[in-house]
């Protein structure tokens, strides 16, 4: 057995380190804990080899209990804003951070969707939640580390929504 190195020098992997994508994953939903959450994991995409940045937005399907083509009026309508939010974000955060992220947009319960999207993604890093400024911490942060944090494909870094810009670029 040879003896530790006692010099502190670090040395590189014993095998090369394949190039890997590590995408961190920011729902956005326009609630100022969001932003935090989207502030963060861009600043820590853009600083790690291999980063991106998946923005996720999910249309909630009982916006739309009206007739057939009321409802999907409707539904065409939600799919556009949606659209419309995430590239403004994007574009926002491409200027900031230099990282195109990836636009996701899904139908239906907002934690199941997102969930299921984590679950499919096989280079998913990790996913980035804002928590609350009051009270608790959030439907979002609350169904994902409770009952469910087991079933969790990925990491998740919770970011407080009382933290400042500054304090968010410090960290990531």
């Amino acid at each position: 057995m040879t003896e530790p190195d006692q010099t502190g020098d670090i040395h590189p992997p014993l095998q090369p380190v394949p190039k890997r994508v590590r995408k961190i994953v920011a729902v956005v939903d326009g609630s100022p804990e969001s932003r935090v959450a989207i502030r963060f994991a861009a600043a820590r995409a853009s600083h790690i080899t291999g980063g991106e940045l998946v923005l996720f937005h999910c249309i909630r399907p009982g916006e739309f209990q009206h007739w057939m083509a009321v409802a999907n009026r409707m539904r065409e309508e939600a799919w556009e804003e949606a659209d419309i939010m995430l590239r403004d974000e994007a574009e926002k955060l491409e200027s900031r951070y230099s990282v195109q992220p990836e636009l996701v947009i899904r139908e239906g319960d907002p934690r199941e969707e997102l969930l299921k999207y984590l679950g499919e993604a096989p280079d998913i890093f990790g996913l980035a939640l804002g928590a609350g400024t009051e009270g608790d911490p959030g439907p979002l942060v609350d169904y994902f580390t409770h009952h469910n944090i087991a079933q969790m494909p990925c990491p998740i870094f919770i970011i407080p929504g009382t933290m400042s810009v500054e304090d968010v670029d410090a960290m990531a």
